[in-house]
């Protein structure tokens, strides 16, 4: 006899997946589950496996609408690609001292700090973590990593190769979202990074086209100089002309001596 008296709908299965899952289950799983179930069991559950993609989703959508309406403390929510049932805010309080014995298990400001870095920044190395706080993080990526909210993602190619950390799947359970696109402002500073790098390139274009242009100047400048004629020099006193000069002005005295000289040899003649 099968174990099945009555069969389920769709939306109770799948509630049930999620009662009994610690973690979000995809719509993957599901399907895989009804596939296994099938192979292994046959029969009725055969029906199952032949469900879609969007049948799950709109099960999934009927089903948190029925828990919404009756107020019974809890709904679906889709998280980390996957869907998981979870309490209600407004009943957060009782849960804590249940659960927690009135001590909620919160992160400190420096650990969140640190988290919110390498959420946005992914993948980051150990010093752009640093340099951002301004201090030593060692103790607290122990700690996020003990938590399993970050994890060891790879290596960078900088000198000594470190290592490279990014949030895990825990992370986005831990904080309720879907993926990291739901993160506060992270289309802002996409946004803001986008246009950063826009502007660093920009500035380098126009740097290099400076740098050619001052480059085509002094080249121009250069062939300018080199075809300009030289400078006329002052023109040179010709020698000979002047000794001649001279020699015109000796022999002039010369002369002149002469005539003195036979003037006096007149004035020596005898009367």
């Amino acid at each position: 006899m099968s174990e099945v008296d009555v069969i389920p709908e769709l939306k109770q299965i799948i509630g049930a997946m999620l009662f009994a899952a610690k973690e979000p289950v995809s719509v993957s799983q599901m399907l895989n589950v009804f596939e296994q179930t099938a192979e292994q069991h046959g029969g009725m559950t055969k029906d199952f496996a032949k469900v879609t993609d969007e049948m799950i989703r709109d099960a999934v959508k009927e089903l948190n609408e029925e828990l919404t309406s009756r107020s019974v403390g809890m709904h679906v929510r889709e998280v980390a690609n996957g869907f998981r049932l979870v309490n209600d805010a407004n009943c957060g309080l009782w849960l804590r001292v249940l659960l927690e014995k009135g001590k909620p298990n919160r992160l400190s400001r420096p650990a969140l700090e640190t988290l919110a870095i390498i959420a946005y920044r992914q993948p980051v190395v150990h010093s752009e973590i640093e340099a951002v706080r301004g201090v030593a993080v060692d103790q607290i990526i122990r700690n996020l990593l003990d938590l399993q909210l970050i994890r060891v993602v790879g290596r960078s190619e900088l000198p000594g190769r470190p290592w490279l950390f990014g949030t895990t799947q825990k992370f986005l359970e831990h904080f309720g979202i879907k993926s990291l696109n739901d993160l506060p402002g992270i289309e802002e500073l996409r946004r803001l990074e986008a246009e950063q790098i826009k502007k660093q390139e920009k500035e380098k274009k126009d740097a290099e086209t400076v740098a050619a242009a001052e480059a085509s100047e002094e080249s121009g400048e250069v062939a300018e100089t080199a075809a300009a004629p030289e400078e006329s020099a002052a023109p040179e006193t010709d020698d000979d002309d002047t000794y001649s000069e001279d020699e015109d002005e000796f022999d002039d005295d010369d002369d002149s001596d002469d005539e003195e000289d036979d003037d006096s040899d007149e004035d020596r003649e005898p009367r």
